[in-house]
């Protein structure tokens, strides 16, 4: 009986959940949120429809469990040189005065110095899934701020392993600081064996079982490592969850961390949305019912307190203020792993329901208003730009270094953006002798370009002070080169501004901000989303003989059409089966059989030519290749000839040189 009422909760949380789901994927919110919005639909406090909720939660931990594997393989020391020395030392200063405003604000209210410092942990962690989802729908993964709020993603999710160290010594259990650094050093002690583990054992045993072909097995394996990482993690004093991320790091080291993420993935993401499911089960409708205004205040100081810390400490090590704010409002909701914690501390007695339940229904809120937040962001801090000088004091929108450096330049070229695309095109004015300046969001950027001898500064050119410092209004030509949509929006419109005679050439990432961009003042736009469409349908006519002229007309009509023939047609679409001078020839190498009947006989004599219409290009006999064979050239079994034709020219050919052959094929010899 347990069993059917543990089935028939787990039907009633799918159908819930999946209703809710599609409710939220039409109103363009992220999924997770959505879970806990189903869960407080299904809980004790709303429905009621969920029996046991126990039993259930029983199986989110193993969700908790599954999410710190994942992150641990996804997880490696590479990744984290990877950040470079500033975006991490803007990761890390975020999260501390996250923790420690967070933790100062609750002090201010009354909060015991332990509570208020675990208060502070769980508000200074962020979505991961949330924010990178936001993003990459935004395009702005690689934009300066997408690539800054990645960092600090990624070090919060790093961080997470030694808060829960700290939380037994939080909640008062024996053993005060000498319990922690024990804490501490059995945690550093079991990293050590981890990494002899990844380095030497874990990498030969998966060798040997891939060399199977089995992925049951090898399914089976990562999961076995799991299980025994976690329990010897637990069995020396730490958690279970510390010992999943400590063995989903084993896994990355190895060749095998991407196999094992994909094996994953759809258990991983099914016991998350049940731990999700679960939290709103936990969630009481009644705060936000009886307290309404009190949720509303702490969502907005949650929001507005992470907005403005997670953006101080990049401001202050050099960033610019627009990049250090977008990606502070990224990061300003409360994340996943905090309700990990949260669940941890409330069992441990930390997070009394006074406080846990506010904490729950103030972290939904800033979830849900995540992706909003994510749209308004942009053109807010347009609006505070011009209303609020603030920001003119950050780094980045001063121009006096880029006015004392600069020439007085002339007729010149503005890079903006000095990426894969703004290199290769300063080579190529280079090569012209054709004067063009720089401009820069990333510091050590600047400082290499600067080395080699480029004319590069570091400023927001979204800004009309540094546009002007760059002399735009002497300027030829502005190539935007980055890849922020939001800024490239605002650096035409804003040049355009400044000099109605600039040519813009703007770079986009998708076809659909071709409008708006020209509507800016874009003078050409160029979207890498068709780009690469255009290039590989000129390449493929190529191929087929199109004469060199033909493509150019037709790729023309593609860009001059805003790529409609791409998307799917239009009114001014150019018709694609309008090519012309496109040979339906092809080559087929066919191998001559000992039993053809062409065997001994000369090409003339053959008949080849005449009885089937194709035409022998070369033939192949041994490792000699014979070019445009004469008439009496004989043919001898063995040879491959090299015949040109239509398709049914081609099968008429293969027919008749191997007539009587049976068991012979046509074979495409490269």
């Amino acid at each position: 009986m347990s069993a059917y009422l543990v089935l028939r909760d787990l039907a009633i949380i799918f159908a819930v959940s999946l209703v809710v789901i599609l409710v939220f994927h039409r109103l363009r919110l992220p999924a997770l949120p959505g879970f806990i919005v189903a869960g407080m639909l299904l809980g004790p406090n709303a429905l009621g429809l969920v029996a046991d909720v126990r039993q259930v939660e029983s199986l989110a931990e193993v969700g908790v469990i599954l999410l710190l594997f994942t992150v641990g393989i996804e997880f490696s020391l590479a990744r984290l040189r990877e950040l470079g020395r500033r975006a991490a030392g803007a990761a890390l200063a975020q999260v501390a005065l996250g923790v420690g405003g967070a933790a100062a604000a609750a002090l201010a209210l009354g909060a015991p110095w332990r509570i208020a410092l675990f208060l502070g942990f769980l508000a200074a962690l962020s979505s991961t899934a949330i924010v990178l989802k936001g993003l990459a729908d935004r395009g702005e993964l690689d934009a300066p701020h997408g690539r800054l709020a990645t960092a600090m993603l990624i070090f919060q999710d790093l961080c997470v392993v030694p808060m829960m160290l700290v939380l037994p010594f939080l909640a008062g259990r024996p053993g005060g600081l000498a319990g922690v650094l024990l804490a501490l050093g059995k945690a550093a002690g079991l990293v050590i064996g981890v990494v002899v583990l990844a380095r030497t054992l874990v990498p030969r045993a998966l060798a040997e079982i891939v060399k199977t072909r089995s992925r049951e097995l090898f399914l089976i394996a990562v999961i076995l490592v799991g299980t025994l990482t976690a329990l010897g993690t637990a069995a020396a004093g730490a958690s279970l969850a510390l010992g999943a991320f400590l063995a989903g790091l084993v896994i990355s080291e190895s060749d095998y961390g991407h196999q094992a993420m994909a094996e994953l993935l759809p258990f991983r993401d099914v016991f998350i949305s049940l731990f999700f499911v679960t939290v709103g089960m936990l969630v009481d409708a009644e705060v936000l019912r009886a307290r309404p205004l009190l949720a509303a205040a702490g969502t907005a100081a949650v929001l507005g307190g992470k907005s403005v810390t997670a953006a101080l400490a990049p401001a202050l090590l050099g960033y610019s203020a627009r990049t250090a704010l977008l990606a502070g409002i990224a990061v300003a909701q409360v994340g996943e792993f905090s309700f990990v914690l949260a669940r941890q501390g409330h069992d441990a007695a930390l997070l009394p329901d006074s406080l846990y339940q506010p904490f729950l229904a103030v972290a939904v809120l800033t979830m849900l208003v995540t992706p909003f937040l994510l749209d308004a962001a942009p053109p807010l801090l347009e609006r505070l730009d011009r209303t609020l000088p603030f920001a003119r004091l950050l780094p980045g929108s001063r121009p006096q270094d880029i006015a004392a450096a600069a020439q007085p330049l002339t007729d010149h070229v503005i890079i903006a953006g000095y990426g894969l695309n703004g290199r290769n095109l300063a080579a190529a004015l280079r090569a012209l002798r054709a004067p063009y300046v720089i401009a820069e969001l990333n510091a050590q950027t600047v400082r290499q370009a600067r080395a080699r001898g480029e004319p590069a500064f570091y400023g927001d050119a979204t800004r009309d002070e540094i546009l002007r410092a760059l002399g735009v209004e002497r300027a030829r030509m502005l190539v935007v080169a980055i890849s922020d949509p939001a800024a490239t929006r605002r650096m035409v419109r804003v040049a355009r501004t400044l000099n109605p005679r600039l040519y813009i050439i703007a770079r986009t990432r998708y076809v659909a901000e071709i409008p708006e961009l020209t509507r800016l003042g874009a003078d050409v736009v160029i979207p890498e989303e068709f780009e690469t469409s255009v290039e590989i349908f000129a390449r493929v006519l190529g191929h087929y003989g199109v004469p060199k002229d033909e493509i150019e007309r037709l790729v023309n009509e593609v860009r001059a059409s805003h790529y409609a023939a791409l998307r799917g047609g239009g009114r001014d679409a150019p018709a694609l089966g309008s090519v012309t001078g496109v040979p339906q020839m092809a080559v087929r190498h066919i191998r001559l059989p000992a039993t053809s009947p062409l065997a001994g006989k000369t090409l003339a004599a053959s008949g080849l030519r005449r009885r089937t219409g194709a035409l022998v290009l070369s033939v192949t006999r041994g490792h000699d290749e014979i070019p445009n064979p004469d008439p009496d050239l004989r043919l001898a079994p063995g040879d491959i000839l090299a015949v040109v034709g239509q398709p049914a020219q081609l099968d008429a050919a293969a027919r008749l040189i191997e007539t009587d052959a049976p068991g012979t094929t046509t074979e495409d010899i490269p």
